[in-house]
């Protein structure tokens, strides 16, 4: 390949990267940065509640973009109201789905971004197999086309068994997706060979059919040497540390 050649080829990769990350994903990226610094995010809040709804959508074209976007925003607010009134996770429900985040010049939940808009529309309650009857117009123009069951393992609620906090990008969406899967699970998976019964993260049972039911479960396992087989393997869930952690960010 000679230089011409070599100076388009270099062009169409920058060409796709821009592509691949918008404005409104290093805002994002920025914002969960300054919280690790402990520095001042009242700015870039208010540029996200200001941002034109119309904007978002535009702006937020693949799932690559919109899981890295809302998983950060959701990782960030996370910090910020807790770091503030740290009172308010006595009452969890009441917390993740009160309206107290503003995008857009809408008022949302906790679990709007998560169910509504990352998981597509599916119901905090239905164990990943249900979705919602009457999802609003908001998470309907916003949501991706394709959930991935690995932001299970990205999200961070504040709780000490929540997966640590990355900075993901939809450049290393997949790759940092990856490591973060593989960090959680090991963590929090145990095998015990005399029962052959494998111990995991409530968060197979929440969302079950997030992760293609125990079936699912077991294969994903199995995936990361977790477990040495499929067949005849149980499944029993840990108890969940709901214990107020703040602050717990990793790099991948």
């Amino acid at each position: 390949m000679n230089l011409k050649g070599i100076s388009i080829f270099l062009l169409l990769i920058f060409s796709m990267c821009e592509a691949q990350t918008t404005k409104l994903n290093s805002l994002s990226e920025q914002f969960l940065e300054k919280i690790k610094k402990g520095e001042n995010t009242e700015y870039l809040q208010e540029q996200l509640a200001k941002i034109d709804l119309e904007e978002l959508a535009n702006t937020l074209k693949t799932d690559e973009q919109k899981i890295a976007f809302w998983i950060n925003l959701y990782n960030a607010y996370i910090q910020v109201i807790l770091k503030k009134s740290p009172e308010l996770y006595e009452n969890r429900n009441d917390f993740f789905s009160r309206n107290q985040i503003i995008i857009a010049e809408n008022e949302i939940s906790f679990d709007k971004i998560e169910h509504g808009i990352i998981r597509k529309s599916k119901s905090k309650l239905g164990l990943g197999y249900l979705k919602k009857s009457f999802p609003n117009g908001f998470e309907k123009l916003l949501r991706v086309e394709n959930p991935d069951y690995r932001i299970h393992f990205a999200l961070n609620c504040g709780a000490k068994d929540c997966p640590p906090i990355a900075i993901y990008s939809p450049i290393d969406l997949h790759h940092q997706l990856a490591k973060s899967t593989t960090y959680f699970l090991k963590s929090s998976t145990t095998f015990d060979t005399t029962q052959n019964k494998v111990f995991v993260s409530s968060v197979f049972s929440w969302f079950r059919g997030d992760f293609g039911g125990k079936d699912g479960s077991l294969k994903i396992l199995k995936e990361q040497d977790l477990i040495p087989t499929t067949r005849g393997v149980a499944i029993d869930y840990k108890e969940y540390n709901w214990t107020l952690d703040l602050g717990n960010f990793i790099e991948f």
